[in-house]
């Protein structure tokens, strides 16, 4: 068989794939993101902050780089909307305030001793109000094993 316009057909067969991705049928709304897809995202954000501290990346640089790819990710993943704030989608520049504010805390959380001693007690600070509590809770600790049951 001859496609039209490829003499050899090639180029036909490989377009075939990129037909069917367009003909396949897309949701008509993405689900909003669950409390689990934004401890994910939160998570995420918070690594790359620290990773970028680690690299020497100044910190106001590492948390926008970090908000502005969590609120890129709900906007196109989940329609910008969020499960826990209604479900309404919210604009580009709620969810990049709340996505640098995620990453900011969960940088906290995971890195606290990367962070500007500055925005470190802003956090607790923010934590306190919030919660009563003093600090932020330090990060959960893996298991252990006791001795002798190591895994050979």
């Amino acid at each position: 068989m001859l496609l039209v316009g490829c003499r050899s057909g090639r180029a036909g067969l490989l377009a075939l794939p990129l037909l069917a991705l367009l003909a396949s049928p897309r949701p008509l709304q993405a689900a909003a993101a669950t409390e689990a897809d934004m401890l994910l995202y939160t998570r995420i954000a918070a690594l790359n902050v620290c990773v970028a501290l680690v690299a020497e990346v100044p910190f106001d640089k590492a948390v926008v780089i970090a908000g502005e790819t969590i609120a890129r990710v709900i906007r196109g993943e989940h329609d910008s909307a969020i499960e826990q704030l209604g479900g309404q989608p919210l604009s580009l520049d709620e969810l990049r305030r709340g996505s640098i504010n995620s990453a900011v805390l969960g940088a906290a959380e995971v890195c606290p001793d990367q962070l500007p001693e500055s925005v470190r007690r802003d956090v607790e600070a923010a934590v306190q109000r919030v919660t009563g509590s003093e600090a932020i809770p330090p990060p959960p600790q893996p298991a252990t094993l006791p001795p002798g049951d190591a895994a050979n």
